[in-house]
């Protein structure tokens, strides 16, 4: 059987993430000195989003998933925890079609 991390997970997406981090930390200087208390994570991985949205530049994507990353390390949320939780508990996902739905790919 194959490994499911082949075809489900991108180790070029968490290089290009290493890759801007890097940059970012001569660029900027070091997370502790700007987060949580100077810079907005989770509002600036929104903006990212949206610019992602508008252009189609993937680059958005990667600085958005640091930007959730970064707000993991330095939360800003006064309640931030990590609960892993099962799927009674998620939101479910958002088809193109449809409401929020929590069905299998192949149905």
């Amino acid at each position: 059987m194959n490994n499911p991390l082949d075809t489900e997970f991108s180790e070029k997406f968490v290089e290009y993430m290493k890759n801007r981090m890097e940059v970012s930390f001569y660029k900027y200087g070091p997370l502790k000195e700007a987060y949580p208390f100077k810079v907005d994570a989770i509002k600036s991985a929104l903006t990212r989003i949206e610019k992602y949205k508008e252009t189609g530049n993937g680059e958005f994507l990667v600085d958005a998933a640091n930007f959730l990353m970064i707000e993991t390390m330095s939360p800003a949320h006064k309640n931030y925890h990590f609960e892993a939780t099962d799927s009674d508990k998620s939101p479910g996902r958002n088809w193109w079609h449809g409401p929020k739905n929590k069905k299998r790919n192949d149905e």
